[in-house]
């Protein structure tokens, strides 16, 4: 049946390329809607990046290098500290337990019945049209919605293949850890794996392109954090550029320069982690009428590519590779492709990241550099984590937390948070972003002390005063 409800013979209202959280929450909605739905995946594992290579295996690991810092500092609070003895093939039994859990539960939700389920590669032989696998299979559809996710971008450099290299996709499965490890990347995954390497005794230099860290994010919030990682004894060369990867015995040799001097690095082995893109391989989009640039899907603020009746959704499309968007996105394209008098669009004001090193990186909404960028007059706050209570209990120290507000209504534009549990605490100010406060009225709720949150409150306070 087509959008209207008349008969065309296609196979399906709508089939979805791709079974990871973008595709599972489209076809979850055409389902909810009452329209039959396929869900197409040829991957060997189902599942998708967050589950299986990326949110819940790295976080698992970085959880276990985290608790091994404690165990080995704990003298800050007084407790005679121990060395954090460690089996890595236990740390990693433990995550892949933990991710097979997760990917059985997914799977189950793939195949409960609300909607058909195919695990073959999928390509576009027309706009209505998809071959199936290597054999002659076709599957038709009214509408489609394309979330294939990404895959890891390929090394900068030809001679890092011959060097040899790892990637995030196998560092997490790494049987044994090398004893020094280079890092090309400043980048979130790049951070978060160089400081659970070197949390589990591993010698770590991380080689960044620009000036900073997390070159996304306004420069304060790259600086405090490079000053913490440095101060675990990460070595950070940012501002650099590779010239060559070589291997000479069992070590891997990275020449690059910084600034007007040649410099090398050397160590056992190499993590590439200069991100993901978009995986578009062999999905024959041009044949569907389907445009790409930059290497992602194209899309409008209601997930529909150029090609009317086709959807993206996810990592392929971007523009933040960020699971909970592409939830969202596939939300959004779901139901937009089986009810488009009522149209939904996506919403980026609120747009949350987040970093899980520690400290913790985070920010909603604006920062400094994007508010800037757009013209949008505002005035900024900081109170650092040095200076609050409860961070002082914990022993928690590097870091701050700034508010964005807009100069005339001293409403909340964003925020941000490099300290303790970033992660959660940047949420308070996603719930004041949506319900529209001002600084003075988040300064005026209560928070108890001592809390973390309570930070919160003094940077309101000083803009609601400004």
């Amino acid at each position: 049946m087509n959008r209207n409800g008349a008969s065309r013979g296609w196979d399906y209202d709508v089939a979805v390329i791709g079974g990871g959280s973008a595709g599972y929450a489209a076809a979850r909605t055409v389902a909810a809607a009452g329209r039959r739905a396929v869900v197409v995946d040829g991957a060997d594992t189902l599942g998708g990046l967050c589950i299986l290579r990326g949110c819940m295996p790295t976080k698992a690991l970085l959880w276990a290098a985290e608790i091994r810092h404690w165990m080995r500092n704990a003298r800050t609070w007084g407790i005679e500290p121990v060395s954090g003895t460690f089996s890595w093939a236990d740390v990693l039994a433990r995550k892949d337990a933990l991710i097979r859990e997760f990917a059985e539960y997914r799977q189950g939700q793939l195949k409960d019945g609300r909607f058909d389920l195919i695990r073959e590669r999928a390509r576009f032989l027309d706009g209505h049209t998809l071959a199936l696998g290597d054999g002659g299979d076709r599957l038709t559809a009214d509408q489609f919605v394309v979330a294939t996710g990404s895959t890891v971008s390929p090394p900068p450099l030809a001679e890092l293949d011959d060097a040899g290299f790892l990637t995030s996709d196998e560092l997490i499965h790494l049987p044994t850890l090398p004893e020094s490890m280079i890092v090309l990347g400043g980048g979130a995954i790049a951070l978060e794996f160089a400081q659970m390497l070197a949390r589990f005794g591993v010698e770590v230099t991380v080689i960044q392109r620009s000036a900073r860290v997390l070159s996304g994010f306004d420069a304060d919030v790259g600086e405090a954090l490079e000053e913490a990682l440095r101060a675990e004894g990460i070595t950070v060369w940012t501002g650099t550029g590779l010239l060559s990867a070589r291997r000479e015995g069992a070590d891997r040799v990275v020449r690059f320069r910084h600034g007007d001097d040649e410099r090398e690095s050397r160590a056992e082995a190499v993590l590439l982690a200069l991100g993901r893109r978009p995986n578009l391989d062999g999905l024959g989009l041009e044949t569907a009428g389907v445009r790409v640039e930059g290497g992602r899907i194209v899309t409008d603020a209601r997930m529909r590519t150029r090609a009317g009746n086709i959807f993206a959704a996810g990592d392929c499309t971007g523009p933040h590779d960020i699971v909970h968007l592409a939830v969202r996105q596939g939300e959004i394209a779901g139901h937009n492709a089986v009810d488009p008098d009522r149209p939904w669009e996506m919403d980026y004001r609120l747009l949350t990241r987040v970093v899980f090193t520690e400290p913790q990186v985070a920010v909603v909404g604006l920062g400094e550099r994007e508010a800037g960028r757009q013209g949008i007059p505002h005035r900024v706050a900081r109170y650092r984590f040095e200076d609050h209570g409860k961070a002082l209990i914990m022993g928690a120290r590097h870091g701050f937390v700034k508010l964005l507000a807009d100069v005339e209504e001293g409403r909340i534009l964003g925020g941000a948070c490099v300290g303790p549990m970033g992660g959660e605490l940047i949420h308070e100010i996603g719930v004041a972003m949506s319900a529209g406060l001002t600084a003075a009225q988040l300064a005026a709720v209560p928070h108890y002390h001592p809390t973390l949150a309570e930070i919160w409150t003094y940077p309101a306070e000083e803009l609601a005063e400004g």
